[in-house]
């Protein structure tokens, strides 16, 4: 369940770029501002969208950039009513298994003090296809587990990450 009062970070599986527009639509209300890649930003009408979204530039190249970033989310946890949403695997998975986590993002939550809402999505990677053959395309989302924002503070990121990866895995398989 998706906590009733405050914000949060939110997580799940990446199977293509139309799973953070579907996610921010879908949970409008908790205004999640998604962490993206910097490449993302010069799509054609792609990067104008997500910009307007608000979502977050991660520079994965320069650690002292991403970690700017992480920071900068955190603060956006602290400080506004907003939620943060990003993709631990770090990519689309082209084969819809779970890639391996990048656990750093997780510090968002550990830093705010915040809960993490685990998620899955399936489905967004038929969206393109079908949209050719004007077919319609069934996305699923399930929130799998709000991890209490105590337990975030008590774990180690990487536990956490570990934790987040088996329930994924335990949904979607892979």
């Amino acid at each position: 369940d998706l906590p009733e009062r405050g914000n949060f970070l939110f997580i799940s599986n990446h199977r293509s770029n139309y799973d953070p527009i579907i996610q921010w639509t879908v949970f409008s209300r908790f205004r999640i501002s998604f962490i993206s890649k910097k490449e993302n930003f010069k799509i054609p009408m792609y990067g104008r969208l997500i910009h307007r979204c608000c979502f977050m530039v991660i520079d994965r190249e320069n650690p002292r950039k991403a970690m700017e970033t992480i920071n900068r989310a955190a603060k956006l946890l602290t400080d506004t009513e907003s939620s943060v949403g990003v993709y631990p695997e770090g990519t689309r998975s082209k084969d819809c298994t779970l890639l391996p986590f990048h656990n750093g993002v997780l510090k968002i939550a550990k830093k705010a003090g915040r809960p993490i809402v685990v998620s899955t999505i399936e489905g967004t990677e038929n969206i393109f296809g079908n949209i050719k053959r004007l077919r319609r395309t069934v996305v699923t989302i399930r929130i799998l587990e709000t991890i209490d924002a105590q337990r975030v503070r008590a774990a180690s990121t990487a536990d956490l990450g570990e934790y987040c990866a088996a329930l994924m895995k335990k949904e979607i398989g892979g």
